[in-house]
């Protein structure tokens, strides 16, 4: 199947997961994770209708930005602070903020460049010592925590990630913690830096369940492009 036909074949589900709790296909957000894949890859989706692409590297979104067609660009892996200045003029919202030093580096990148930064604060509702993000126990904190200090940071909501190995249908109880955080907020009215809009949960093996769950936006590379070389990565 081409990139095209697998687009497609994502949207039909899609749409038939999003029925199942009470919305549209239209309603959830494809974000196509173009890591390690070329250039021209990504611009055949874009050419199939995908409009918001995703990297796990800052060194990816600068190695392959000026050859990639006119789309929205997020950051969703782990981000260093001393990368940040290297893509605030580059992403439309960075999915992985899980701590107040990231988001001051993120604010202060962003005030350089006289724009407000859409964020996603990560969250780990799975637990694992292995995965990034903020504790659900300490989320609110961090939420309020950034609200209040970081001027130039607009929080649009939340991220997780459920274990890998499991089967998705076992990823219900960690999508649904992180529902409950973000609908807390959602809930309430919109704010100068509070305004969620996204629930970012659900990648290639378990993105059915985690619209189920009311995911917004879903996270899908290999389902899209076909497994990733990765003896090309660059360290």
């Amino acid at each position: 199947m081409s990139i095209k036909d697998n687009i497609e074949y994502i949207n039909r589900r899609k749409e038939k997961a999003a029925l199942k709790s009470g919305r549209t296909g239209d309603d959830v957000l494809l974000v196509a994770v173009t890591k390690l894949h070329t250039a021209a890859e990504m611009n055949e989706a874009i050419d199939a209708g995908i409009t918001d692409i995703a990297e796990n590297k800052v060194q990816e979104i600068v190695r392959k930005y000026d050859d990639v067609k006119s789309v929205r660009w997020h950051l969703i892996g782990h981000l260093q602070t001393n990368k940040v200045r290297q893509v605030i003029d580059k992403v439309c919202m960075i999915h992985s903020v899980d701590s107040f030093h990231l988001a001051q580096e993120i604010d202060k990148r962003a005030a350089q460049h006289g724009l407000v930064m859409d964020i996603l604060v990560q969250v780990n509702t799975a637990h694992e010592d292995s995965k990034f993000g903020v504790s659900p126990e300490d989320a609110d904190e961090l939420i309020l925590k950034i609200a209040e200090n970081c001027e130039n940071i607009r929080i649009k909501g939340i991220m997780c990630m459920a274990p890998f190995e499991i089967d998705p249908e076992d990823a219900r109880p960690f999508f649904t913690e992180a529902k409950e955080i973000f609908d807390r907020y959602a809930a309430q009215e919109a704010a100068e830096r509070i305004d969620f809009k996204y629930l970012s949960m659900g990648m290639t093996n378990d993105y059915e369940v985690a619209i189920e769950e009311g995911s917004n936006l879903i996270r899908v590379g290999t389902a899209i492009f076909g497994n990733r070389d990765y003896r090309s990565e660059e360290k």
